[in-house]
Parts: C-alpha cells; sequence; structure tokens
C-alpha cells in the first residue's frame, strides 16, 4: 500500500469549498469537488417503523420523496441523500438493499421530469463489537460485506462506513485523558481495522462500478469531541479532544490509501486535514447539524467543504413541512450561498469569513482551520513510516498549534492539560514496535476483551 508522503496543494490557500483537486463523478449527472457545493440531507426514520422492512422501506420513500420534492419546489440543482444504515439494514442485507432500490427509482423518476441531479450514498452500519468477537471473521463482518453487495447491486452510487476498530481501546482512554491509550486505539489500532476493512469495500465497489467514498472515526475521536465541553456532561478537556481529532487524520486517511475516492463523510470532523493531503471532496457538518447534537464549528467547518450535510434528523412533521424536506431547505440555501460566492469571484472571501467567524470558538475549530489543517496534514505526510509515527506527529503538531497562537484563549485547566499531554507525546517511543509492545501488556490488562488479533498483532 502506498502511503501519501506530500500534499495535493501548494498552500492551505488553495483549497476552498465546491472544487476538490481530485472530484468525483457517479449518480444522475451528480459530480462532487467540480467547482459547485450540493447538499447532502440525511434522513433518519422514526423509532417503530423498522420493526418490518415492508415499514421501513416504506418511511424511507416518503422521506425521499420529501427531499426531492423540496429541491423541485426551490429550484435546487441537485441533492445527494445518505442512507445511513439502522441496524436492521445492515443485520439484513436484504433490507438495505431493497431500500437504495426504492430510493434509485425515486431518484431517477425526479431527473427524467425536472432533471433533478441526484446520488445515493449507502453508510452500511459497523456493529462488530472489538470486545468481544473475531472482528476479521464474525457473522457481523460477513452481514456486513454482504449489505455493501447488496446495497452497491440495488443502486447505491456511493459506499461508506463508520469503522469501530480500536474503539474498546478509546472508550477506556479517552475519559482518563491517556494519550497514549488514544495514539493506540485510534492511530495503531485503528488504522490497522481501516486498511483490512477498505480493502474489501474498495473490492466490492469495483465489482459494481460504484464509487468506494470514505469513512470517518466518529466512534472515537467523536466521543472525544462531544464529551468535551458545549456537547454532553464536560468530562474531556476541549485540547485533548482536539488532539485526539488530530490522530483521528491519521487514521481516517488509510481508507483512500486503500481506494476510496471520496466524498468524507460528513461526520468525520477531520476532513479538511484528509483533503489538504488527499485532495478529494470531502462532506462536512457545522451549524446545520444542531438538529442531531451541539457544535462549536459553526460556519467554519464549510469553509473548504464540497458537500454540506445535516449529520441526521428523525422524520416527524414540523411547521414548515417534514423535517427531511426543511433541512434540505436550509442546506440548499447554505449551499446556493457558496455557489453564488464562487460564481461571482467572492468564494475566497466568503471562505475566509466562514473561517473567522469561528476559529477561536473551540479548539477543535482551531485545529481545523484550514491554515492549522494543513500543517497537521504536513507533519502525517513527513513522518509516513508508520501508522503511529504519522498519528505521533499529527498529535504532537496540533499541541504545538494550540500552544503558540496567544488568540486562543484557554483556561489555565485546558493549559495544563495540554502541556501534560504534549510532555506525554515527545516522551512516547520513536518506533512503531516498540510502542506496540509497550501497550498490548498494559491494555490487555485494563480492557476487558482487548484482542490483538483483531488487528493483525
Amino acid at each position: 500500500m502506498a502511503k501519501y508522503t506530500s500534499m495535493a496543494y501548494q498552500s492551505a490557500d488553495e483549497m476552498v469549498f465546491g472544487t476538490a483537486k481530485y472530484p468525483v463523478k457517479y449518480g444522475r449527472d451528480f459530480e462532487v469537488g467540480g467547482g459547485l457545493v450540493y447538499p447532502e440531507l440525511v434522513p433518519h426514520p422514526r423509532p417503530g417503523s423498522e420493526e418490518t422492512k415492508k415499514t421501513l422501506v416504506r418511511e424511507y420513500e416518503k422521506m425521499v420523496n420529501d427531499v426531492l420534492e423540496r429541491c423541485v419546489q426551490l429550484g435546487f440543482p441537485g441533492i445527494q441523500i445518505e442512507l445511513e444504515h439502522v441496524y436492521q439494514m445492515t443485520r439484513n442485507p436484504d433490507w438495505g438493499g431493497e431500500i437504495a432500490a426504492a430510493t434509485k427509482r425515486l431518484m431517477d423518476d425526479y431527473y427524467q421530469k425536472y432533471g433533478l441531479k441526484s446520488a445515493i450514498r449507502a453508510t452500511i452500519a459497523d456493529y462488530r463489537k472489538p470486545d468481544e468477537e473475531n472482528m476479521r471473521d464474525s457473522d457481523a463482518l460477513k452481514n456486513i460485506l454482504a449489505t455493501f453487495e447488496a446495497s452497491a447491486a440495488a443502486g447505491a452510487d456511493n459506499l461508506s462506513i463508520e469503522s469501530m476498530g480500536g474503539k474498546e481501546i478509546t472508550d477506556y482512554a479517552i475519559v482518563r485523558q491517556d494519550i497514549k491509550g488514544v495514539l493506540f486505539g485510534i492511530g495503531v489500532l485503528g488504522s490497522r481495522d481501516v486498511e483490512f476493512l477498505w480493502k474489501k469495500i474498495v473490492e466490492i465497489a469495483n465489482k459494481h462500478g460504484v464509487t468506494p467514498g470514505g469513512d470517518t472515526d466518529c466512534s472515537q475521536a467523536n466521543v472525544a469531541m462531544f464529551m468535551a465541553g458545549g456537547y454532553l456532561d464536560k468530562s474531556v478537556p476541549h485540547t485533548f479532544a482536539a488532539i485526539c481529532r488530530a490522530i483521528a487524520a491519521a487514521r481516517t486517511l488509510v481508507a483512500y490509501e486503500q481506494g476510496a475516492k471520496g466524498p468524507t463523510k460528513d461526520c468525520g470532523y477531520e476532513d479538511p486535514i484528509i483533503k489538504a493531503i488527499a485532495g478529494i471532496p470531502i462532506s462536512m457538518e457545522g451549524k446545520t447539524c444542531a438538529c442531531a447534537h451541539s457544535d462549536l464549528l459553526g460556519n467554519l467547518v464549510a469553509a473548504v467543504c464540497d458537500l454540506w450535510s445535516n449529520e441526521a434528523v428523525e422524520y416527524h412533521d414540523m411547521f414548515g413541512g417534514t423535517t427531511a424536506a426543511v433541512f434540505t431547505e436550509i442546506l440548499g440555501y447554505d449551499v446556493a450561498l457558496m455557489n453564488t460566492a464562487v460564481k461571482m469571484g467572492k468564494a475566497k472571501d466568503l471562505r475566509d469569513m466562514m473561517i473567522n467567524s469561528d476559529k477561536y470558538r473551540d479548539t477543535h475549530g482551531f485545529i481545523l482551520s484550514p491554515d492549522n489543517a494543513y500543517e497537521i496534514g504536513k507533519a502525517i505526510v513527513s513522518n509516513s513510516e508508520s501508522y503511529y509515527s504519522r498519528a505521533r506527529a499529527a498529535a504532537i503538531k496540533a499541541a504545538e498549534l494550540m500552544r503558540g497562537d496567544s488568540k486562543l484563549l484557554l483556561s489555565d485547566f485546558e493549559k495544563e492539560v495540554l502541556e501534560s499531554t504534549y510532555k506525554a507525546l515527545l516522551s512516547l517511543p520513536d518506533k512503531e514496535e516498540d510502542f506496540i509492545a509497550e501497550c498490548i501488556p498494559v491494555y490487555q490488562k485494563q480492557v476487558k476483551g482487548f484482542k490483538p488479533s483483531n488487528y493483525g498483532l
């Protein structure tokens, strides 16, 4: 496998929303990263609708129809819909396949009647349990791969996943602010699991002539982010969570080294770093994901996006229509502003306004600002000897960026956590084999069910 050793862009200033170095085309006349931003709407079924295949398929048909109808009513030129699988859709591969087929039928109809450009992303659920089963040979894995096959064969244009490798370690490490455990769980184990999975996903995508999309470290770095202030219980420091995110970029990058083409998954907040390195189009979520969770990054993460997403919204009625229709409208108008800025030659002006509105609101926004994301990307590609070396380099660079900018206001507590984490990172071994040798006995003792064999160790 060839690892990235250089950046796709000469500088961060080259990156802007709507344009990627390597755009992708799929679906119904749909191109991502080719000069325009499109909305990506993620509807979720109501609890109870998943009781039978028939009721769940019908729920998706109603949601998708509401999305497409609102696009036509308001004159939006195109949209991507993400079928983010609930458990039952992956546990029963034919369910996921039938929902993809129903979505395709509706999209084909709207394209033929109205010229509405569209695409389907199928995000298969990774319900493997790292601490309970053989991750590389389990019934869950077989179902996951079978669902990729069924969805691709039935009409999904883009295949994605939120993989779980290393989560048993990071669930232990994040709440304890154990940066060594996070680096092991995300940077080493997570990277190895992404490599294992994406070899298989890319093979399935190529077999069916569809686009292998992307991965996200939702199950680990997002946990740290949500547990930091502004989200759930404020039990994780902001500076620590931001360093976890930098590590996640080195891990998520593996999917694209295995052949994923993008666009990336919206909940991968590490995606600006990925775009800087790989030049692929990215999907991002910010202020418009407030329906799913609070977000301290707001406008900033739209600065270099190619798809603009709502993360997820449960299907219900609102005064303005169903949630699927309402959030389609919100996303569509956001995207219309970005695309108008492109046409008027003002894209970089709007991009810079987005960045400056939220760069110093939180440490996550700070390190994901394109200038800092680019620097973290450079640290990754300059330390490509191993998964460990580049994940550690990303973490160190993120810490150095936070330590070095006086405009980033931090409490004494946050400064203490940042300094202690930075020193811990510097004290770790330089070689991956030495680091792994240190970690395995420690976490086998501390984390019930941890199996090194799940990661080829």
